[in-house]
């Protein structure tokens, strides 16, 4: 289409679609940001807007934010930018929206840390979930033990097929996961030993092919993400898990951030070059840069402070060594 053609409200819908293929093309996955971009062409569509983005249209979609939190409409608004900044290299009369026009974007919020007791816990109410004896309770107990053990995102157990689990040579199969990438996960002969139980279990109640969902409930073939929170939600309600006292309420994916604290706290506790082994996780977690590894580091307390321990011995050592 020639840059600076009229468009009318169903046009947004096709540019968005483009803009979304374009950006998943570079390896985006773009789950969220794709049903609000849909969201703002149908609002576009509604109102009946016709040429370039505007300021005025971006802003009154952003505002119908139902969020009681103010930062939403500012969240909303970053992602039409986004959109905006790509449509103006198309069509010069598009208005980018500035930077702060809906105020900021608050920062990652610090992500709740497991204690043993909390996972405990956890394991606890998973296995005594309804029905009680039933193929669900131990379902959802062991998938919380391989997230807490292996900081799987949650999508990634979900999608586990049986022939993503091999069981004899102790490794997790990811396939096509965030930015498209596949990775192989190594398991801890303990994470092993329950799947292997779980799987006889499993088999024994609902025999199963290995090329279907290897968790599942004995009405349910998959084990989908939506099933997962609503189940946890139900945990957490139960051990009265509330923000109160934190930052935010506890979630299933702080046991990723739970995994990947830990395994830092104890490199830096053998006195590890955490700058190379960080390289590892990286690559053990699925990230498609070191750098949103390294955000661990400054976003716990707790990693903080063995962090600047560490940099205080090597600055002490320095200077007893110098001349």
């Amino acid at each position: 289409m020639a840059a600076g053609a009229a468009m009318t409200g169903s046009n947004v819908h096709v540019w968005v679609e483009e803009y979304l293929a374009y950006r998943r093309g570079l390896g985006f996955e773009l789950k969220s940001p794709a049903w609000l971009l849909r969201d703002f062409a149908w609002y576009a569509e509604h109102v009946g807007h016709q040429g370039p983005l505007t300021l005025d249209l971006v802003t009154r979609w952003a505002l119908r934010s139902r969020s009681a939190d103010p930062a939403q409409a500012a969240r909303r608004l970053g992602i039409i930018r986004s959109f905006a900044r790509h449509r103006a290299l198309l069509d010069s009369a598009t208005e980018v929206p500035p930077m702060g026009l809906l105020g900021r974007v608050p920062r990652r919020q610090q992500p709740h840390i497991y204690s043993d007791a909390e996972i405990a816990a956890l394991l606890r109410e998973a296995s005594r979930l309804r029905p009680r004896g039933g193929l669900s309770a131990t379902t959802h107990a062991t998938f919380f033990s391989l997230l807490v053990s292996t900081g799987l995102r949650l999508s990634e157990a979900c999608h586990l097929t049986g022939k993503d689990v091999d069981l004899d040579h102790s490794l997790l199969t990811i396939r096509g996961s965030k930015f498209r990438k596949s990775r192989w996960v190594p398991l801890h002969p303990s994470a092993t030993r329950a799947l292997t139980l779980y799987a006889v279990h499993r088999d024994a109640v609902v025999p199963a092919d290995p090329a279907s969902f290897f968790f599942r409930t004995q009405r349910v073939p998959e084990l989908t993400p939506a099933a997962v929170e609503k189940a946890f939600a139900r945990i957490r309600r139960r051990l009265g898990w509330s923000a109160q006292g934190r930052s935010r309420r506890p979630r299933i994916h702080d046991a990723r951030h739970t995994f990947c604290v830990r395994r830092l706290q104890r490199w830096y506790e053998e006195g590890a070059d955490v700058g190379q082994k960080i390289l590892a996780l990286s690559t053990y977690l699925g990230h498609a840069k070191v750098t949103d590894t390294y955000w661990y580091l400054t976003g716990v307390p707790e990693l903080m402070a063995l962090a600047s321990k560490r940099f205080e011995g090597i600055v002490q050592r320095h200077q007893e060594h110098a001349p």
